[in-house]
């Protein structure tokens, strides 16, 4: 294709609409309420606390057990999406996750949150995968890292929701009625869903300018790939140790940060929703932020590799300050420091969510993001022991955040050392 038919197939696809945005509406709004019944357990951690009596230890095993669950998870719906595709994948998981959300509702022992929050972990964690094979469907390489940084926002649309909503919800009708409550916004997107969702191809609404732009990569091989012959591939390790690295920050966050507040800075249930949300609000524009620049960096004339890793170098840098944090006296210097280092993290996360598509075939990417998100949980597991063990017996948060300010360099090391131009893979 020229630079003059491209350019033409452009000025179409203006013509006739963007539909694949549409489709990306759609996934920012389910990753949003996933955070929602994800971020929930951590914003009435100190409600939940006083009332059934839980040690940091205690829950700190509530956490373990999501993580344990949401590594099952991911492996089985990595695998499970590339076969049924993103449309029954993505329903399945929500419908999983939306009823065991529903269910802690009824929970009255530490027992019951355990396996309620174990439920729920395996059900959520079909949405990454699910969303990254829409992404890989519906979007061209060259959009795939705005895309992605676009849908990832919805993690802290949903974060900065949550501790405003259910606050409120608790405080008027009691903490069982925010699970019921939020969880039936998750059901009205699963309607919506299921009507609209289809690949490129059966998708009535689609003109063809914006299918032949879609479909503009060299096609990939209609060929199932098995574990065991991506783990034998360089980038596979390279993405999956990255992830076990960062993702635990990112939980750290979710679950943790509002004790943080709570302890450190003496907040309580109706205060810390303003520091939570000026969080989450900067590390919104952090994702779609990290998204812009490797795209922006790629149209002018970076490579691939250049345009990811340099962004990732630079996200990576910005996180470093979060060593401070712990220290720091004035609430909003500590929360101004964390919502850097949070914005940071998601400019990451979408170009590193990206790589599986950007180096393997479409085929394979379900697989690679279950890997992954397995490797991610799997740190998350380890970082919810440590932090319960932290926590009861130093009482500070200093070893999390030092953790928390180096993890980011050390994933992007180990993905230039294992991919160092971020070729396509040779699977053998």
């Amino acid at each position: 294709m020229t630079a003059t038919t491209a350019a033409r197939a452009e000025a179409a696809v203006e013509r006739v609409g963007r539909f694949r945005w549409v489709v990306c509406a759609l996934l920012f709004a389910a990753t949003a309420l996933n955070y929602v019944d994800r971020q929930i357990i951590g914003i009435l951690e100190p409600t939940l606390a006083q009332k059934f009596h839980w040690s940091q230890g205690d829950y700190g095993n509530i956490v373990f057990w999501f993580e344990l669950a949401y590594a099952i998870g991911y492996l089985a719906f990595g695998k499970l999406i590339d076969r049924i595709g993103a449309r029954a994948g993505y329903a399945l998981a929500v419908g999983v996750w939306t009823a065991a959300h529903m269910a802690h509702a009824w929970a009255s022992s530490l027992t019951d949150f355990i396996a309620a929050r174990f439920a729920i972990g395996l059900g959520e964690a079909g949405n990454f995968p699910a969303a990254l094979k829409a992404v890989a469907e519906w979007f061209p390489k060259r959009e795939r890292a705005l895309a992605t940084g676009i849908f990832n926002a919805g993690t802290n649309i949903g974060a900065i929701v949550t501790p405003l909503i259910v606050p409120a919800i608790t405080l008027a009708f009691g903490w069982r009625a925010a699970f019921l409550i939020t969880g039936s916004f998750t059901l009205v997107w699963l309607v919506v869903w299921l009507a609209v969702y289809r690949p490129p191809r059966q998708q009535p609404r689609l003109g063809p300018a914006e299918l032949a732009l879609i479909e503009s990569d060299p096609p990939d091989p209609a060929v199932s790939i098995p574990w065991r012959r991506l783990l034998k591939v360089r980038e596979t390790w390279a993405f999956a140790i990255a992830k076990f690295l960062t993702d635990p920050v990112w939980w750290m966050w979710l679950f943790w940060l509002p004790d943080f507040l709570v302890k450190r800075h003496h907040l309580d249930l109706e205060t810390f929703g303003p520091p939570l949300v000026a969080v989450y609000l900067v590390s919104d524009l952090g994702s779609v932020a990290g998204g812009w620049m490797s795209s922006r960096l790629l149209r002018a004339g970076f490579s691939l590799n250049a345009a990811r890793k340099y962004t990732m170098l630079l996200c990576a840098i910005l996180v470093l300050p979060v060593f401070a944090a712990a220290s720091v006296n004035s609430l909003w210097g500590a929360v101004a420091i964390v919502a850097v280092a949070a914005a940071a993290h998601q400019g990451f996360s979408c170009n590193l969510f990206t790589l599986p598509s950007d180096v393997f075939p479409r085929r394979a990417v379900g697989s690679l993001i279950g890997i992954g998100g397995t490797a991610g949980a799997i740190g998350g597991m380890l970082l919810a022991q440590y932090a319960g063990w932290v926590l009861e017996r130093l009482g500070s948060f200093k070893p999390l955040f030092a953790f928390a300010g180096c993890a980011y360099l050390l994933a992007l090391l180990v993905v230039h050392l294992l991919s160092p131009r971020l070729a396509p893979a040779r699977i053998d």
